[in-house]
This record gives C-alpha cells, sequence and structure tokens, in this order.
C-alpha cells in the first residue's frame, strides 16, 4: 500500500515530516475522503535532500515540469514561492492508483512549533507523525475553502468531546 510505502521511506531516510490534510484528520478521528496525501516539511536543505531521496525511491515525480533536485535548493523554492506564489509542491508516485504527494512550502505555522507539538502514531510497523489537531486548526482557518472550514468544525467538535 502507497501509504505505508512512503512513511516508511520518509522513515528511513529520517526526514522530517508532519502529516496535515484529510489523511490527519482520518487518523485523528474526523471521517473525511481524500485523495492525496498533504506532508508539511522541515525545510532546511538536509531534510529537503532527505525528502528527495525518499521520493527518489518511490519513484516520485514533480506534478509541476521542474526538477526535484530544484525543489531541494531553498532559494530555487523561496524563488517559485515569491514569483510563483507556489503554496503546495505535488508529487506524482509511479503507480497510477496512488495518491498525490502536496507539500506546504509555506505554511501559516512554521514547523518547528508544530513539530514540538505533533504526535507519534503507529500504523502496524510504521510510525507517523501527525500535526496536533490545534495545529491542523490553525493551518485550515481563514483559507476560504468550504472544505477547510467543515474540517475546522470537526476539528473543534473533537476537541470540546475532549478527543483532541
Amino acid at each position: 500500500m502507497f501509504y505505508l510505502d512512503l512513511f516508511r521511506a520518509l522513515e528511513r531516510e529520517n526526514v522530517r515530516y508532519l502529516l496535515i490534510g484529510g489523511l490527519a484528520l482520518n487518523i485523528h478521528g474526523v471521517e473525511r475522503a481524500t485523495m492525496d496525501i498533504d506532508l508539511m516539511l522541515a525545510m532546511d536543505a538536509e531534510n529537503l535532500e532527505a525528502f528527495r531521496l525518499a521520493a527518489q525511491a518511490l519513484g516520485m515525480e514533480p506534478v509541476l515540469p521542474v526538477s526535484m533536485k530544484d525543489f531541494a535548493d531553498p532559494p530555487v523554492l523561496q524563488r517559485w514561492v515569491d514569483e510563483k506564489h507556489l503554496l503546495a509542491f505535488p508529487m506524482r508516485p509511479r503507480e497510477p492508483s496512488a495518491p498525490t504527494v502536496d507539500v506546504l512550502v509555506r505554511p501559516n505555522v512554521t514547523f518547528d512549533s508544530a513539530w514540538a507539538r505533533h504526535l507519534d502514531k503507529a500504523l502496524g510497523d510504521v510510525h507517523v507523525r501527525i500535526a496536533h489537531i490545534d495545529d491542523l486548526i490553525a493551518l485550515k482557518t481563514g483559507t476560504g475553502r468550504q472544505r477547510d472550514a467543515s474540517d475546522v468544525a470537526a476539528l473543534e467538535r473533537l476537541k470540546t468531546l475532549g478527543l483532541g
């Protein structure tokens, strides 16, 4: 299963990542259909290179017409953010049925602060690093997307029930 292969590859390369988005909501207990895997990465050069190696091992390619090596180059990435307004970097696995992996490039929550609160969940023999409910709420607040507003409401309900 691609999901587990991805998390194994990230773990093998010691990538500092957090699972965010619909899959993270599911693991927290919010039923939500999703067609992709959303990640937040530590955006330093060493971690981006580790992510590139994990992606390469899985045969993942950028959806955009750019090189993975360029994504792992912080100055190039910053130029994409400044000039192209890049919000997420989408990657396509080689398996046609596998979900797209979207890396959030400049989240409104710093990676270090989210990392300090993250949860480590075991899915079988794989450890998955998941953003805390409060960070998911912050990431989804104010985006203008109805789906994100619904996700925030569901996450807030979990918190009032003492589940978050």
